[in-house]
C-alpha cells in the first residue's frame, strides 16, 4: 500500500508536501504544492500500470 500523498499549509503561509509522515519539499505556494502532489500521484499510477517510462 502506497502512503498518502498530504499537502498541508504551515504558519508562514507557505505550503508543506508530505509522504506519509516525511516532508518532501516545503516553502510552496498552495498552486505549487498542488501540482507537485498531482505530479507525484501521477508517476504512482504510471509507476503501477507499468508506464513510467513516459516521465523523463
Amino acid at each position: 500500500m502506497q502512503e498518502a500523498i498530504r499537502v498541508k499549509p504551515t504558519q508562514d503561509g507557505t505550503y508543506t508536501v508530505y509522504r506519509g509522515t516525511m516532508a518532501l519539499v516545503a516553502g510552496l505556494t498552495r498552486l505549487q504544492a498542488e501540482r507537485y502532489e498531482a505530479s507525484i500521484a501521477a508517476r504512482q499510477q504510471a509507476a503501477r500500470n507499468g508506464r513510467l517510462a513516459q516521465f523523463g
